[in-house]
């Protein structure tokens, strides 16, 4: 495994990070979840990211209980606050009332006194950015985090945020965006303005849900047991990838991958890893095998020709429109 700052700070973590969205405590039970987690550990994964609403609230306390005997020194713990925890009107958002409950009740369930990194999930509309900041600051006064970031925010939020952490005194470091070969959204403002602020990317989806390891092919069914076939959600976090035109264009990564001397999967993530703004590619994983598998693409340096190779193949269905990040104007 290699490790990477995270922003200008002082903390490194993984460049491979396990995430648990749509797994613990929804597809997977506890003790394959443990089993997924202690396969991340030996495989040298010491960034472990969720968020206070997975699998409402249940992916917290799976996490919590996996890394239970584990030194907490030893990893980082990464969660969010943002969408909907409860029924109430003050159970979500970004308000000072939400984030300071919403602390307290991850590190309950993490079985933690503090988490390393304390993530806006998303950019709250309806509540002035300098309450949310100044929650965050407490938050990190109190000992309940080290440091701050946020998730799919845009370019021009990133910077207003920036600003404000830093007249309060606290280290805004990271950015969790969408980012991988089809989805690259973040290239033209937000990775420029992150580089500018001292900020880095913490990117989910690096395989596209899974689509980027080619185990999708144009005009066949789903694979018995992928994300496509789970009625959970899976299905429909993938949904947007099963076209014929992105399916085919895949493929034809196969062989590339293949002269490459790696796993089309291996060769998605080290491209996400090419990127110097990256500091760790987020990935999921239902078996211990699969974390193992991703853990192999740190450290691999893809050659330029292999790059243009692959922006060559896959450029007419590249998203690179920067209005297309995932923001909410309206509370869930």
């Amino acid at each position: 495994m290699e490790y990477r700052k995270l922003g200008r700070s002082g903390m490194y973590v993984s460049e491979i990070a396990y995430g648990n969205w749509m797994t613990h405590g929804s597809q997977i039970e506890q003790d394959t979840a443990a089993a997924c987690v202690h396969a991340a550990l030996d495989a040298g994964i010491t960034t472990f990211d969720t968020a206070d609403a997975y699998a409402d609230t249940r992916a917290e306390s799976a996490l919590g209980g996996a890394l239970k005997g584990v030194r907490r020194e030893s990893v980082e713990i990464l969660t969010k606050v943002y969408f909907p925890t409860g029924e109430g009107r003050n159970d979500r958002g970004l308000s000072r009332k939400h984030i300071r409950e919403s602390i307290n009740g991850s590190l309950r369930r993490l079985k933690t006194d503090y988490v390393d990194l304390y993530q806006a999930h998303r950019f709250d509309y309806e509540t002035p950015l300098e309450e949310t900041m100044q929650a965050f600051a407490d938050v990190v006064r109190d000992g309940k985090a080290h440091y701050i970031g946020v998730s799919e925010w845009t370019a021009e939020e990133i910077r207003s945020g920036a600003a404000l952490a830093k007249e309060l005194n606290v280290q805004l470091v990271s950015n969790q965006p969408q980012y991988n070969m089809l989805w690259r959204v973040i290239d033209e403002e937000i990775v420029p303005a992150c580089e500018e602020l001292g900020i880095s990317q913490i990117v989910w989806s690096p395989l596209a849900q899974g689509v980027l390891t080619g185990k999708y092919s144009p005009g066949k069914e789903a694979p018995a047991g992928s994300r496509a076939t789970d009625q959970k959600g899976g299905k429909d976090t993938v949904a947007r990838w099963l076209k014929d035109e992105v399916l085919t264009k895949v493929q034809q990564l196969q062989p590339i991958a293949a002269d490459a001397g790696m796993p089309l999967g291996t060769m998605a993530l080290a491209w996400v890893l090419q990127n110097p703004n990256v500091s760790a590619a987020i990935v999921g994983a239902s078996r211990p095998e699969q974390i193992t598998a991703n853990a192999e693409a740190a450290g691999r340096k893809l050659e330029d020709a292999l790059m243009k190779q692959i922006d060559e193949i896959l450029d007419p269905v590249i998203e690179r429109d920067p209005a297309k990040t995932d923001t909410f104007h309206a509370r869930p």
